[in-house]
Order: structure tokens, then sequence, then C-alpha cells
């Protein structure tokens, strides 16, 4: 009977030192955390990168569909041009489509001075266009600030705002 009851307690001991090291190794565990306002994300950086360069031979094949697929168009999707009230994304898929489905021809699509700003799921790029577009005969110089707000989505970097703006002329 003594050896029983020695059995138990050991057993009981060996169950609550178990415990006792499990609750010991959770709190040990210790949530991390990221700046999102100093961290570069560089990996991100790269993908939107990789995502402006893919925009851009989307206009040079004239791959309308393409194009759009870089947008998440849905009830936040808004959008500045050129001092005209926000617009949302019927109003920026028709623009693009009927515009950018006029271009005969991209002679120059620089996006200088661009800037990427990663926070997480969201990113921030700036630049100034140097775009340089013929629609026929005619050649249209596109020198704004623009602006465009991606979101990471299961399909990759999408955008979600743009704002475009004329640069100074002294700027380019």
């Amino acid at each position: 009977m003594r050896t029983q009851t020695n059995i138990i307690q050991l057993m009981i001991f060996g169950f609550l030192a178990i415990g006792s090291a499990q609750k010991k190794e959770k709190a040990a565990v210790t949530p991390v955390q990221m700046d999102l306002l100093n961290e570069a994300f560089p990996e991100a950086q790269q993908e939107i990168i990789e995502t402006f360069a893919a925009i851009a031979q989307s206009l040079k094949d004239g791959d309308m569909d393409n194009l759009i697929s870089f947008h998440a168009y849905g009830p936040k999707f808004t959008e500045f041009k050129k001092g005209e009230p926000r617009n949302g994304g019927k109003a920026n898929e028709d623009f693009e489509r009927t515009v950018f489905g006029g271009v005969t021809e991209v002679v120059k699509f620089d996006a200088k001075d661009m800037q990427i700003a990663v926070y997480g799921e969201v990113a921030n790029v700036t630049f100034h266009s140097d775009f340089h577009l013929k629609f026929g005969e005619d050649l249209v110089v596109v020198n704004d600030q623009i602006t465009l707000l991606f979101l990471k989505t299961d399909k990759g970097w999408k955008i979600v705002h743009e704002h475009h703006s004329p640069l100074a002329k002294n700027e380019i």
C-alpha cells in the first residue's frame, strides 16, 4: 500500500512539474513587434518594383485587361486626378481602358524619384512621371506627381488608390 501511495505521489509530482515547465515555455514566448514606420521591407519593395514593371509592360503591350487586373476595384477604391472631384473604380477603369487603350506606342515610361514606402500589407508609391505616349501621330507627354497606394492581396499587390496632379514644368 505504501508503495502504491509513493507511486501516486510521484506521478502527481511529475504532472505538476511538466505543467510548470509548459507554463514557463508559454511565458517565454514574446510577440515579434514590427516597426511599420521605419522597417524597409525590402522583399515587398522588390515585389512592388516588379508589379510596376508589369503594369508598364501591359501598357506597352496594349493589354488593357492585364492593366486593369493590377487594380483592386471595390467600394474603397478612390482616385484623384488633375484637381477634379474624387472618383471610384468604375470611372478609373473606364478612363484607363479609353485613354490607355488608345496608346499606339509607348516612347518613354520613366518613373523618376520613385519612393516605395511599405507598411506591412500596404505600400505607398510616389514618383514623378515622365511618360511619352503616342496616340497615332500625336505625342502626349505626361509629367505628373503620382501616388499609387497598393494593398497586398492573395493575388499580389493591387492598386486601391491613385492620385495624379501636374508637376511643375521645371521639375522634369
